[in-house]
């Protein structure tokens, strides 16, 4: 946009334009945390708190989607420069989003929306399932290990979360196709899930790392293994004619997952000790805390999930505790967001008329 046109802009609109100017490409984890802790509460039966929950995440899904288009259209060398950046990944929020909220809407019996969504999702993951590693294969500028972060891990989230609703979907609609097509998936996700580990291990032990970088994106380190146990676990409740894996093995890898995603809990709680009691970085909200939230809603929803699958119904009853510590997360988040945007909007109508930050 020009400068003429953003001074005939309306007043109100400016800090709107600024914001969408500036938006993170990964917004979407917005929708993602709030679909899956939604779904998290249906399943612990708060079914108020999980229905407003779906539909807040339901408005922030259209608002972004809105966002987007506009920043592609009015900063589209902005956007194309982040997308082809070291946090292209976290574009592959929008793929997650749209799986997470049909996989939710399924539980309900929107089938049709479900698949709505899945087929956004499945679009949205073969464009940037494979163009952003292509981008960053094809990129002129040199690569280094110090770019890898933890939205990385967002790769293999896509990946899974179209796994979890061709999945949620294939009981009442093109069983075989679906149930093939989740396994497929979901064997895609988890080798995706290895190389992108080995890749942010290396980083995090050969590289030096400040505080500022560390935490909240690693938690998708967790999340993405959550995701993989969960798509494991809605396949292995399929009919066996329509999965392409063994059942033993499918179960006993879900399994696996699940108790590497629990070990990793304490860790990743460990490092946020070390970043903001001991290195001091203060504890405000960033859009990043969303990336936080998510595996904790996800890895409720994937604990129930396999208790289902395994028949050991401890780990069923000890989600309902998880849901519960998710729903506190988001809850706190979501007010500091709310308390972000209101000192943001005040403090751009503060400031002197005319750059809008772009």
């Amino acid at each position: 946009m020009t400068g003429t046109a953003d001074a005939r802009r309306p007043a109100a609109w400016r800090p709107v334009a600024a914001a969408v100017g500036s938006l993170n490409p990964g917004a979407f984890a917005f929708v993602m945390a709030t679909g899956i802790v939604s779904t998290a509460l249906a399943t612990a039966d708060t079914h108020a708190a999980s229905t407003a929950l779906l539909y807040i995440g339901g408005a922030g899904y259209v608002v972004l989607w809105a966002a987007y288009v506009w920043r592609l259209v009015s900063w589209r060398q902005r956007f194309l420069h982040d997308l082809a950046g070291p946090n292209g990944f976290a574009f592959l929020t929008v793929v997650a989003a749209s799986d997470v909220l049909g996989t939710r809407l399924s539980a309900d019996h929107h089938y049709q929306a479900t698949a709505v969504l899945l087929a956004i999702g499945v679009a949205g993951w073969l464009i940037l399932g494979y163009g952003v590693p292509m981008l960053r294969i094809t990129t002129e500028q040199a690569v280094s290990l110090g770019q890898v972060n933890g939205t990385w891990f967002l790769w293999v989230v896509g990946t899974e979360s179209v796994a979890v609703a061709a999945a949620s979907l294939a009981p009442h609609a093109f069983g075989r196709a679906l149930g093939a097509f989740a396994s497929v998936c979901w064997a895609v996700g988890l080798i995706q899930y290895l190389l992108t580990a080995a890749l942010a291990l290396a980083r995090l032990l050969l590289e030096r790392i400040t505080p500022h970088e560390l935490i909240p994106p690693y938690w998708i380190f967790m999340g993405a293994g959550a995701i993989s146990v969960l798509a494991g676990a809605r396949i292995l409740q399929l009919p066996a004619g329509a999965i392409l894996l063994p059942h033993g093995f499918a179960l006993g890898l879900s399994l696996l997952l699940w108790s590497f995603c629990t070990w990793l809990i304490p860790l990743l709680l460990c490092l946020g000790v070390w970043r903001h009691l001991l290195r001091r970085v203060s504890l405000r909200y960033e859009t990043g805390l969303w990336a936080m939230v998510f595996p904790l809603g996800m890895y409720a929803v994937a604990t129930r999930e396999l208790g289902h699958a395994s028949g050991r119904h401890w780990l069923v009853t000890a989600s309902g505790a998880e849901a519960g510590v998710a729903a506190v997360v988001w809850l706190a988040v979501f007010l500091g967001m709310l308390v972000a945007l209101v000192r943001a909007a005040r403090q751009f109508r503060a400031a002197p008329t005319g750059a809008d930050g772009r």
